[in-house]
């Protein structure tokens, strides 16, 4: 029976050099779906209440309540409560430490997208 031609011994492939980037130092806080949302809407808004924020995000009081608030223990977002006559009103802003956070997500992305697109 007849051997098996060997292969021949290949000399070894170049080694590619990987293109390095810098992947930004994201906010996780901001980046979180929700709370980007909330972000982003109050950065085009003085203001929005409670309802206009769970209807531009499409998600339920619990949703838009949890990640408010952790906006708000961040120092991104007031919440200012009162009446409106006898019904409760909520109402969010962003902060200035809020908008330079958001600015700096914004730019951290931009940069992203810059990177890939060489």
């Amino acid at each position: 029976m007849a051997k098996p031609a060997r292969k021949p011994i290949e000399a070894p492939a170049a080694r590619r050099q990987p293109v390095e980037t810098s992947i930004p130092d994201f906010d996780r806080l901001i980046h979180e779906k929700t709370r980007l949302s909330i972000v982003s809407a109050l950065a085009v808004n003085a203001t929005l209440t409670f309802n206009e924020l769970k209807a531009i995000l499409k998600t339920t009081d619990g949703n838009v309540s949890v990640h408010a608030r952790k906006l708000e223990e961040a120092g991104y977002v007031t919440c200012k409560k009162g009446f409106e006559g006898r019904v409760p009103r909520t109402e969010y802003a962003l902060t200035a430490s809020g908008k330079r956070a958001f600015e700096k997500y914004i730019n951290h992305m931009e940069a992203l997208v810059r990177a890939n697109r060489r």
